[in-house]
């Protein structure tokens, strides 16, 4: 592992000076771009079952997968015993999802602000 990666993904400790905001603008950057992926990944997985077990053609399964992963609720009303199972597990797949993804993007920034905070107490 090189020592830039580690330096972008290891956070400082209590004892350590706070990182410059270089560094928290990469490890921001990098929270974001595996945010992307998962919720990338989610899309394609729910596009995949609503095409293949609800028998949508590739847009109507996107619109249907992006409105399950949003909290919105399916476009379509469901037919098959297998999309209404799919469509059940993929809505609480994705209510994990959503806050794997909001966690995934607030470490850096409530690292930074606890540490911040720990440094001023410190002074």
């Amino acid at each position: 592992m090189s020592s830039r990666f580690t330096k972008v993904t290891r956070l400082e400790r209590r004892t350590h000076p706070l990182a410059p905001r270089s560094v928290f603008a990469r490890r921001l950057a990098l929270s974001v771009l595996v945010s992307s992926a998962v919720v990338a990944l989610s899309l394609a997985a729910g596009m995949a079952g609503y095409h293949w077990l609800e028998n949508l053609g590739w847009l109507d399964a996107f619109a249907n997968a992006a409105m399950i992963l949003s909290g919105m609720g399916p476009l379509e009303p469901l037919h098959t015993p297998e999309g209404k199972l799919f469509a059940g597990v993929y809505a609480i797949y994705s209510g994990f999802a959503v806050i794997l993804t909001a966690g995934i993007v607030l470490v850096p920034v409530v690292h930074r602000l606890m540490h911040r905070f720990h440094i001023d107490a410190d002074e």
